[in-house]
């Protein structure tokens, strides 16, 4: 029996895993809240990583956002996400655990990166300065595994997602991604019979985008993979592995697709005075495929899951917490 901790497990990402590793059998699933762990103490993860003797960690846990919590708390953003991924790798090592996977981001990658984006562009120019701090917190995680993996011999994997949406999201109206807020905006205006529903920009700027359920797939395929198969992947360039669906759609076909799945009458208004962002972001999900794990929710399914997740949770959701 397998003891593991999925840190982040009330997350987006976390929640998603945490299904799956529930559906094993030779699993013991090991979970904190907040208030019983604070991952930004040292001391604190350190007693939990001695007293617990944890076989395998997930590290989902992180602060995230969009564009406007990026913008607005960049020390917040940067400060949480070092702690809580030093204090977690760090006191896992020193504890005996032998394999971690660690959750970062596709905001790891240069603003102006080839596209699709493959593992060798991390460090190979300037990132978006919007979430330049979170996306420094993310490279640290990275070479944090990648060290300990080099200096102690421990198997310490990270994994680079993706768009991510799905059940247990963030639908802030300020602080959400993309398919969050746009559903949050064309529900809303279903509901008070608008007669548009106005998107920011061209909409010609293409995304990809990955379901949670995939993601939690590929997390505990890559976590389980053997050593051996993992490293010939992995080295000797980056020790990271892109998980994506290699497909992207442009804003247009998302927000039609969106308008959809809503069941939303009226038209759909483009603000072209609005800004459209980076023109692509598409991930190479080629090693993750010679690894064997290729995505299998499609954006329509997986918006139809979300949507059926929102209408069900609206009650809650009518606050809406301001962090993901």
């Amino acid at each position: 029996m397998k003891k593991v901790f999925v840190a982040g497990h009330r997350g987006m990402v976390g929640s998603a895993i945490l299904r799956l590793l529930q559906e094993q059998d030779n699993v013991d699933v090991v979970t904190r809240n907040r208030k019983d762990l604070d991952l930004t103490s040292q001391s604190a993860v350190a007693e939990f990583f001695q007293s617990e003797q944890i076989d395998q960690v997930y590290l989902a846990a992180a602060k995230v956002g969009g564009i406007h919590a990026n913008n607005t708390y960049p020390a917040e953003f940067i400060y949480e996400n070092l702690m809580v991924e030093c204090n977690i790798i760090h006191q896992a090592y020193a504890a005996g655990v032998k394999q971690l996977l660690f959750l970062g981001s596709s905001c790891i990658y240069p603003r102006l990166a080839q596209q699709p984006m493959v593992e060798s562009e991390l460090l190979n120019g300037h990132l978006e300065a919007t979430n330049e701090p979170y996306a420094i917190a993310k490279i640290a995680g990275i070479k944090l595994c990648e060290s300990y993996n080099r200096q102690y011999n421990v198997d310490y994997r990270s994994v680079m997602p993706t768009n991510l949406y799905g059940e247990n999201d963030n639908f802030h109206p300020e602080n959400s991604h993309v398919i969050p807020a746009m559903m949050r905006r064309f529900h809303e205006a279903k509901l008070r019979g608008d007669k548009e529903v106005v998107v920011w920009g061209t909409g010609t700027p293409m995304r990809e985008f990955l379901h949670v359920d995939d993601m939690a797939a590929a997390c505990i395929h890559v976590m389980n993979l053997d050593k051996t198969i993992y490293s010939e992947q992995t080295q000797p360039m980056m020790s990271h592995i892109n998980v994506g669906t290699g497909v992207d759609c442009t804003i247009r076909e998302l927000a039609e697709t969106m308008k959809q799945v809503v069941v939303f009458e009226g038209d759909i208004r483009f603000d072209t005075s609005k800004p459209d962002g980076t023109p692509r972001k598409l991930m190479d999900v080629t090693r993750l495929e010679k690894l064997g794990w290729k995505a299998s929710v499609s954006l329509l399914d997986g918006l139809e899951l979300t949507y059926k997740w929102f209408l069900d949770h609206a009650a809650e959701l009518r606050g809406l917490r301001g962090e993901g």
